[in-house]
């Protein structure tokens, strides 16, 4: 794939039952979910698409997954430029690997990856010679915002900014601390740009991780919908700066997103 070094590239749900979230995801978000699986390496796997591209993958977790610790989840890849390069300078920075880099072919090569506060992503460089375009700020059906809780917001940016070259671009002061926009290296200084933040978790007790927010075009009828299909809103939707309203939320394997929605 063409993007930039340090892009978001791909987003992958982890899931221990393939057709309940099949079900639940077209409902909430409107994405078409491939009925069969497209199997790269023997793994149950089915494609996400928006109405204008592909945006993920589904990953049904096996048994001997689950049996390893694995649960429901979802997961972003960042492009790379190069896999083997970016796992060495990742691991000199103090993050772990969990999967090794790997090719698959057609697709491309990744590892799976953890941050120094645990939290698990993806580096990938994709085999096709197109840019992804998973993330897309106002892309219905995409992924509009990156957001990432850490036990450490500056050990955390500073890993980032050392594996990937991410640059903050502003910030918002929170009650828990401040929450810092985020932007590849070299980007420019117009808000457009900014793909995402990262913030101290709000309590301690709370998770660290990635939250990835999907965009559809209207709050309230998904905020209902989650909830008619089985999932947990964490809250009524909130408006952010910009004008979006946003809320968070649980599907019924135990996944956490985000969703966003013009006001």
């Amino acid at each position: 794939m063409t993007n930039p070094h340090g892009s978001w590239i791909w987003y992958e749900l982890m899931t221990p039952d393939a057709q309940a979230s099949r079900a639940f995801y077209e409902g909430v978000v409107g994405w078409r979910i491939d009925a069969d699986s497209y199997a790269p390496g023997g793994a149950e796997y089915r494609i996400l698409h928006a109405a204008d591209g592909d945006i993920g993958g589904m990953l049904t977790l096996g048994s001997d997954m689950i049996a390893g610790g694995a649960k429901a989840g979802w997961l972003g890849y960042v492009g790379v430029d190069n896999v083997d390069v970016s796992v060495e300078r990742l691991k000199a920075a103090g993050g772990s690997v969990h999967v090794p880099p790997t090719d698959i072919p057609g697709v491309g090569r990744f590892a799976m990856v953890t941050d120094p506060q645990g939290v698990v992503f993806y580096v990938m460089r994709g085999a096709s010679p197109e840019s992804s375009t998973a993330y897309a700020r106002f892309g219905e059906g995409h992924v509009s915002w990156n957001e990432l809780q850490t036990s450490d917001a500056d050990a955390g940016f500073s890993f980032y900014n050392t594996v990937f070259g991410w640059e903050k671009a502003g910030a918002m002061p929170m009650p828990w601390g401040e929450y810092s926009f985020l932007r590849c290296k070299d980007a420019g200084d117009a808000m457009d740009v900014v793909w995402g933040a990262m913030m101290p978790r709000e309590q301690a007790e709370h998770p660290v991780g990635w939250t990835y927010y999907f965009r559809v075009p209207d709050i309230e009828a998904a905020h209902a919908k989650v909830k008619e299909l089985g999932g947990t809103p964490h809250s009524d939707p909130m408006e952010v700066p910009g004008g979006d309203r946003v809320f968070h939320a649980t599907d019924p394997q135990g996944a956490v997103f985000g969703l966003v929605a013009p006001k």
